[in-house]
């Protein structure tokens, strides 16, 4: 799956705009997720500080998996060509 960015004014085909609606989906349920079982965690303690370390976490984990399929993407169409 290939990372775009979407710009105004740009046109996509139909397998594109699904991926691109798959990634997002994906993204949103983990975020979902992930943001339950931290609010399960939460309830009960008024803690500011561990929600947004909790919040950084996930943003986090979020980025490297970007970064890990770009690299994935590089080496497999440096083997391609």
């Amino acid at each position: 799956m290939t990372t775009k960015t979407i710009r105004d004014g740009s046109s996509f085909n139909k397998h594109e705009v699904e991926e691109v609606l798959m990634e997002f989906s994906s993204f949103k349920d983990r975020v979902y997720k992930k943001f339950k079982v931290l609010a399960n965690e939460l309830e009960g303690k008024p803690n500011e500080h561990e929600l947004w370390v909790n919040l950084y976490s996930i943003s986090t984990d979020y980025a490297d998996e970007l970064v890990t399929k770009r690299q994935r993407q590089q080496e497999n169409l440096q083997k391609i060509s």
